[in-house]
């Protein structure tokens, strides 16, 4: 498997990998550890991802040799003396990410920030300067660029309930509460697919009922809210859409099982009905591949009658594949630019 090209321009620079207890934040790349340890023999290596597929990979093969985290708050069992950040999909989780860290860094630590610079990391200097004592950059290449900061150790407390924004959305004659973190799809506002959804969705739904790709909650809160005798299952692959669900259900008094999953690989048993707005987005790159493995996974998750209801861009080609898969979908509204495709398992 080759290396990103983060990984890539990181490994230009091998001299500054060294240290004694360096953490690594959202690396997608299991094979990057082998080339930190070859740098850093003797050192104490942490890896910390909210994205459950990458932790599942990097945890898979280097368990043995790294303290492997996958939370929406990360817990240091020690402190830090380097810390190498992937620049996130969006300029807030890496807002996020600084505070959650700083208070598990030594004095004078360093920060390496590697990242595409269509990414927005080219902004990672401005946007680290509550905690930078000297910012450089370093090295650019292969359509990223690197920068090393050092820690001016400023670490005040973090309190992971101050990074959770909320709204309030209705839909019809139903009305939620939503709270989502930093970097979780439709973050701080209600998505025209979404409420196309809500809005189309079937009045009176029971039994088990699965939300795929399940960011902030919003979908399985609002099944809830509307059908309580519903039993609503919703996942993610993102840890701080996991949180932000748990969150969402807590401030609508509802009850519902959260958990993370690769796709549908932590998934069991059968559904009346599941629901989704799929991801095609990777980062910054578009990418169809989870929601169509979603699209020829999921019967054998379905029950008899079970219904599939998904929303997506129009332009995504979705329909053919759930025919193929699943049944004849029934497109139930094409507005906007997204469309509702609905199917049944005969």
């Amino acid at each position: 498997m080759s290396l990103s090209n983060p990984s890539q321009l990181l490994l230009r620079n091998e001299d500054l990998l060294e240290s004694n207890n360096p953490l690594v934040v959202g690396c997608p790349d299991n094979e990057f550890f082998t080339h930190l340890q070859n740098a850093s023999p003797q050192a104490s290596i942490s890896s910390y991802n909210v994205n459950f597929a990458e932790y599942k990979s990097i945890s898979s093969k280097h368990a043995s040799k790294l303290n492997c985290q996958f939370s929406e708050h990360y817990q240091a069992t020690q402190l830090h003396d380097l810390v190498i950040i992937y620049f996130p999909k969006s300029k807030k989780e890496y807002q996020f990410l600084l505070a959650m860290l700083a208070p598990t860094l030594t004095d004078n630590a360093v920060i390496l920030v590697v990242g595409e610079n269509k990414g927005g990391a080219k902004s990672a200097l401005k946007l680290s300067s509550d905690y930078t004592l000297n910012a450089t950059k370093v090295d650019s290449a292969r359509h990223c660029i690197l920068f090393e900061i050092i820690f001016n150790n400023h670490a005040p407390v973090f309190n992971l309930n101050n990074w959770y924004e909320q709204f309030s959305l209705t839909v019809g004659d139903t009305t939620i509460q939503v709270a989502s973190l930093p970097g979780v799809f439709s973050s701080g506002e209600l998505d025209n697919g979404t409420r196309l959804l809500l809005e189309k969705l079937p009045k009176k739904i029971s039994g088990k009922v699965l939300d795929f790709g399940c960011g902030a909650g919003i979908i399985g809160s609002f099944v809830k809210k509307s059908c309580p005798n519903a039993d609503i299952e919703m996942l993610d692959v993102n840890a701080l859409a996991v949180a932000s669900t748990n969150k969402t259900l807590a401030l609508n008094n509802l009850s519902g099982k959260v958990y993370a999953s690769d796709g549908l690989s932590n998934v069991v048993g059968k559904y009346n009905a599941v629901l989704s707005n799929p991801p095609f987005h990777q980062g910054i790159k578009t990418n169809y591949h989870a929601t169509e493995q979603f699209l020829k996974s999921i019967k054998k998750h379905l029950l008899k009658n079970g219904t599939l209801t998904i929303v997506a861009n129009n332009f995504l080609k979705y329909a053919p594949i759930i025919k193929a898969e699943i049944s004849q979908p029934e497109l139930l509204a094409n507005e906007k630019g997204f469309a509702i495709h609905h199917c049944q398992l005969k």
